[in-house]
């Protein structure tokens, strides 16, 4: 181990030692991508933990909403029709694969593919 990388290992602050530990798990997933590194318009699979869950009425009809986040940024997932999916929860490691794109500056992606992971220990 470096000295650059003792030290940020004594100072870092819990944030930032949690999206590090993001980023390593999220890398040890095949085939996924950092999703910062995702572009805009295409289809990617990324894996994270969901850090919130939220119902979101999109014009009229039910959504289920959750901001994924793998250490490098949030994306957020939209299920349409959906009020509730059993085990998308906060705290739950997830891994999805959709079409991503931005809707107010926002990186989403809408009715993705997930495959549900362990849950992160507190």
């Amino acid at each position: 181990m470096s000295l650059r990388a003792g030290l940020r290992a004594v100072f870092a602050s819990r944030d930032d030692v949690e999206a590090d530990e993001e980023r390593d798990d999220a890398a040890r997933q095949h085939g996924c991508t950092a999703i910062a590194a995702v572009p805009s318009r295409t289809r990617g699979q990324v894996s994270g933990v969901v850090r919130s869950v939220t119902m979101r009425p999109r014009e009229g009809a039910p959504a289920l909403g959750a901001e994924l986040y793998d250490g490098t940024g949030t994306l957020d997932l939209v299920w349409l029709g959906r009020r509730r999916i059993a085990g998308i929860e906060p705290g739950r490691r997830v891994r999805v694969e959709g079409l991503v794109c931005t809707i107010d500056g926002r990186r989403t992606m809408y009715n993705p593919r997930y495959e549900l992971r362990p849950v992160v220990s507190a």
